[in-house]
């Protein structure tokens, strides 16, 4: 079978060269001897895929491709891989397989014992929580007597750089604040909000000690980690050591989850534990702009 075609946004203002974010991968997988397509990301979110797939070949014969690009609701997603088919091209990740790794409660319970203790409700966009809402929520981590600190956020991201306005419940018995924080983070949301409401425990994670990031980014393709980096957001220049057996344990869920092309994002907790803080389709999650692409894009070209 031939290697799967990679698709890359296109430059909004130059919509036949790939968006300059991803123009290293592009040029990357073309000398690995991948065939690279561009896709207009802004049409494919509005629905019109015929207009978001001009530029994406069709094909007399199946063939396999990969997304790399910004993020897709899991709606736009499959909205996308049946415009695809329809050209004889298969997404290697099925809609699923893609909701599974990009929203929190496809993968929470697989991930269960590694990652902090979390409950979510579906929630609609621009609809304001109420205490009955969020008193049920919280309860379930601990929010009754005897409370503790808590993060929110929506399916799939956080409003973390709103620490204390969106993001951190300093204590979850305290519903009031709590449903204030998480009314906030809905309100700025917006439109954009995915799935639901999540409220998650919070755990303390060392910091980074100044040449290490202790929050990294372990990349996965077919169960196997084939990178591992820093998290986008680090202000470190490398990526702490991952020991093999946590890489092994965290291996075991990511090749029981069944996506194909998976992240997922590991700090060390202030005990010595690593955890997983978030799992992630490997196709919508960021390499760091410091990071050669050669390892992945190999990676992606091998899988047949």
């Amino acid at each position: 079978m031939a290697a799967p075609l990679l698709l890359v946004p296109c430059d909004p203002l130059a919509p036949r060269l790939p968006d300059e974010h991803y123009a290293r991968e592009a040029v990357t997988a073309r000398d690995t001897g991948l065939s690279v397509a561009v896709v207009d990301h802004d049409a494919t979110v509005a629905g019109d895929l015929r207009e978001a797939l001009r530029r994406v070949p069709d094909s007399d014969v199946e063939r396999t491709a990969w997304y790399r690009g910004w993020m897709l609701s899991s709606s736009a997603y499959s909205r996308l891989g049946e415009a695809l088919e329809a050209r004889g091209l298969r997404l290697l990740t099925g809609p699923a397989g893609y909701r599974a790794a990009h929203e929190l409660p496809g993968w929470y319970r697989t991930f269960a014992h590694l990652t902090p203790a979390s409950a979510w409700v579906p929630w609609e966009p621009g609809r304001t929580p109420t205490s009955a809402d969020v008193g049920p929520l919280v309860e379930a981590l601990g929010g009754g007597p005897v409370g503790g600190p808590g993060v929110v956020k929506d399916y799939v991201k956080s409003r973390k750089h709103e620490w204390d306005e969106a993001c951190f419940v300093p204590d979850l018995a305290d519903i009031k604040t709590a449903t204030h924080v998480i009314a906030r983070m809905v309100e700025l949301q917006g439109d954009d909000l995915a799935g639901g409401i999540v409220a998650r425990a919070f755990e303390h994670f060392a910091p980074d000690d100044g040449e290490r990031a202790q929050e990294v980014r372990v990349w996965w393709v077919g169960g196997v980690p084939v990178l591992v980096t820093p998290h986008p957001d680090a202000a470190a220049g490398g990526a702490a050591e991952v020991p093999a057996a946590v890489l092994d344990v965290v291996g075991a869920s990511v090749r029981a989850l069944g996506a194909p092309f998976v992240t997922t994002d590991l700090a060390l907790r202030t005990d010595g534990v690593w955890r997983v803080i978030e799992v992630g389709d490997g196709q919508v999650s960021d390499l760091p702009g410091r990071q050669e692409p050669g390892a992945l894009v190999g990676a992606l070209a091998a899988v047949r």
